[in-house]
C-alpha cells in the first residue's frame, strides 16, 4: 500500500501539472501562429490567381472585339463563370474582415495571430443553439447558390464536365461525415467554436479553390484558341540591371529576361559584350549576367540570344546602356533653420547621403535624434520620416558646454557593405535679443485706459523661424515728467497706474529693463529691447 504523499512530493506534483498546461498553451500558440502564416501564404497567393485570371480575361475580351464570330459567345460564358465566382470570393472577404474588425475593437492587431484565439466569434455570428442564424443561412445560401449556378453552366458542355464535379464536391454543404461515425453540419463541423485564425484560414483557402477552379474552367473553355505563347520572332530580350547606376570598380549585376518571361524557356547561347557566357548562366526563363562595371560613365551592353525553334536558328539581338557613376563621399546635412544651430530651441535637420538610402544611413552628434517638430501655420506637426534629425538645446547638453561649433558625422553603408562617411561643421549661436512690446504690439500712441489694462509682452520677431513662447517677468516703466516704477510681472504696478492718471496728454512713456524667461527652455534669455509710445 503506498505511502500519504508528503508535501514535497505534493508540490512537485503540482509543478508537473502546471508545466503541462504551460506546455499546452504553448503549443497551442504555435499552432495558431502556424495558421496565421498558413493564412498569408493563401491571400498572397489569392492575390497573384486574381490578378492572373483578370488578364486571362482582358486578353479574352480583345479577341472577342476583334474576332466576334468566333470569341464572343465564349466570353459571355466566361463572363457568367466570372460573375458568379467574384460574387463569393467577395462574400467570404467581408466574412473574414469581419473577424479581424472584431479582434482589432479588442486591440489585437490583424498579424497577433497567437491572440486570434476568439472561438466564440464564428458560433455567436452563424448559431442560435442548434439552429443558424440569419447570417448562418446566408453563408449557406451563398455556397448553394455558387455550386449549383456554376454546375448548370459548366454540365452543358462535355469538356468541362470534370469540372463541374469537382466543384459539387469542394463547394458542397452536406454533412461532414466525422470520426466517431455522427454526422455533423456543415458549418457547425467548419466554424462552430473554431478559433479566429483558423476560420479566417478556412475562409482563405475557400477563396484559394476558388479561383483556382476559375482559372481551370477558363483554360479548358479556350481549348487553344486563345494562345498565351506566342512564336519566339515576336520576343525583346530585355536586359534589367540589379539597380540603375553602379559605382566605380563594382562589379554590375542583372539579368536578361525574354519579352513574357517564360520559365520554359532556355537559350542555347548568349554572348554579351563579345563574350559567350557559361552553362551556369543559363537558366529557366533568363540569364544571369555579371562583369566589370567599368569606368565612370555610360555604358552599353551588346549582344545576341540565340534559340532553335522547328529547326532554325532565332538569333534576338541585345541592346542596353547602363550608368556607371562615382561612390558617394560626402554626405548632405541641411538644417531647415538656416546654416545655424541656436542654444535654447529644438532644431531640426534633413540628414541625406547622396546614392544611399535613408535606412543605410546614419548621422552622430551630442544630443541628435531620430524624427523632428516643426511649426506649420502655427500649428505643431511631428515629422518620422526617415532623413528626419532633431537637436534639442532647450536643455544643455554636457558634451556642447562652452562650444561655439559642433560636427555633425554621417555614416553610410554602400551596398557592397563598405562603409563611408563625412563630417559636416555648424555654428552654435545664442539666442537673439528678444522685443518688448505691448499686448504683442508696438504701437506709436496709447489711451491711459487701454494702456493700464495691457500687458507687456517680448518676442524675438518674425525674422527668427522658431516658436519659442517668452514670459515677462519684470519691466522698469518711466514716465516723462513724472519718473520711473519698477514692476513685478507682466502687469503695471498700482503705483505706475497712478503714475500714468498723473501724465499729461502727449507724454512719452518708455518701458525697459525687460527680463524675461524662455517658457520650455533653461536657457538663459537676454533683457528684451526697450520699446516707447505717446499717451493719448
Amino acid at each position: 500500500m503506498a505511502g500519504k504523499e508528503t508535501p514535497r512530493q505534493k508540490m512537485i506534483n503540482m509543478m508537473y501539472l502546471i508545466f503541462i498546461a504551460m506546455l499546452a498553451l504553448n503549443l497551442s500558440k504555435q499552432i495558431l501562429q502556424s495558421f496565421g502564416t498558413m493564412n498569408e501564404e493563401l491571400t498572397e497567393t489569392n492575390v497573384e490567381l486574381v490578378d492572373r485570371n483578370e488578364q486571362f480575361m482582358q486578353g479574352l475580351e480583345e479577341k472577342a472585339q476583334e474576332q466576334a464570330e468566333k470569341y464572343l459567345a465564349l466570353k459571355m460564358k466566361a463572363d457568367s463563370i466570372r460573375n458568379i465566382s467574384t460574387g463569393l470570393y467577395n462574400y467570404l472577404e467581408s466574412i473574414k474582415e469581419g473577424a479581424f474588425v472584431s479582434a482589432e475593437e479588442k486591440g489585437i492587431a490583424r498579424s497577433n495571430y497567437s491572440k486570434l484565439d476568439n472561438t466564440a466569434y464564428y458560433t455567436s455570428l452563424f448559431f442560435d443553439g442548434e439552429n443558424y442564424k440569419e447570417a448562418g443561412q446566408e453563408f449557406l445560401n451563398q455556397m448553394n447558390s455558387f455550386r449549383n449556378d456554376f454546375v448548370q453552366i459548366a454540365s452543358a458542355d462535355p469538356k468541362l464536365v470534370s469540372i463541374a464535379e469537382e466543384v459539387g464536391s469542394k463547394f458542397s454543404t452536406d454533412d461532414v461525415q466525422v470520426s466517431d461515425g455522427k454526422p455533423r453540419k456543415y458549418l457547425d463541423y467548419h466554424y462552430k467554436d473554431m478559433p479566429l485564425i483558423v476560420g479566417i484560414t478556412k475562409l482563405s483557402l475557400l477563396q484559394s479553390t476558388l479561383q483556382n477552379i476559375e482559372a481551370q474552367l477558363l483554360s479548358t473553355m479556350l481549348e487553344g484558341k486563345l494562345k498565351i505563347e506566342a512564336s519566339l520572332t515576336n520576343f525583346d530580350a530585355i536586359v534589367v540591371p540589379d539597380k540603375n547606376a553602379f559605382f566605380a570598380g563594382e562589379q554590375f549585376t542583372g539579368r536578361i529576361i525574354l519579352g513574357k518571361n517564360d520559365p520554359t524557356l532556355k537559350a542555347d547561347k548568349v554572348i554579351i559584350n563579345g563574350v559567350e557566357l557559361g552553362e551556369e548562366s543559363m537558366q529557366e526563363g533568363k540569364t544571369i549576367i555579371k562583369f566589370p562595371a567599368g569606368p565612370i560613365g555610360e555604358r552599353e551592353i551588346t549582344g545576341e540570344f540565340q534559340f532553335t525553334e522547328e529547326g532554325e536558328l532565332i538569333t534576338i539581338p541585345v541592346i542596353s546602356k547602363y550608368a556607371v557613376v562615382p561612390k558617394p563621399n560626402n554626405a548632405t546635412i541641411s538644417a531647415d533653420k538656416m546654416n545655424t544651430v541656436y542654444q535654447g530651441v529644438s532644431n531640426p535637420f534633413t540628414i541625406s547621403f547622396a546614392g544611399i538610402p535613408a535606412n543605410k544611413v546614419t548621422a552622430r552628434t551630442p544630443g541628435l535624434k531620430k524624427g523632428k517638430t516643426i511649426f506649420e501655420r502655427g500649428r505643431k506637426k511631428t515629422l518620422n520620416g526617415p532623413n528626419d534629425y532633431e537637436l534639442d538645446l532647450s536643455k544643455p547638453i554636457k558634451d556642447l558646454a562652452g562650444k561655439r561649433e559642433l560636427d555633425i558625422l554621417v555614416i553610410g553603408e554602400l551596398p557592397s557593405g563598405e562603409m563611408v562617411s563625412s563630417k559636416v561643421k555648424f555654428n552654435i549661436k545664442p539666442l537673439p535679443t528678444p522685443f518688448g512690446s505691448v499686448d504683442g504690439a508696438n504701437p506709436e500712441v496709447l489711451t491711459k485706459a487701454n494702456f493700464k489694462g495691457a500687458r507687456i509682452t517680448a518676442g524675438f520677431g518674425e525674422s527668427f523661424n522658431f516658436e519659442l513662447a517668452l514670459r515677462v517677468q519684470s519691466f522698469k516703466l518711466t514716465v516723462e515728467g513724472i519718473g520711473s516704477f519698477d514692476c513685478t510681472g507682466n502687469e503695471l504696478s498700482a503705483a505706475a497706474k497712478r503714475a500714468i492718471d498723473r501724465a499729461g496728454r502727449n507724454s512719452l512713456v518708455r518701458i525697459s529693463d525687460i527680463k524675461t524667461a524662455a517658457i520650455g527652455s533653461t536657457t538663459q534669455i537676454k533683457d528684451a529691447r526697450s520699446t516707447s509710445f505717446t499717451l493719448l
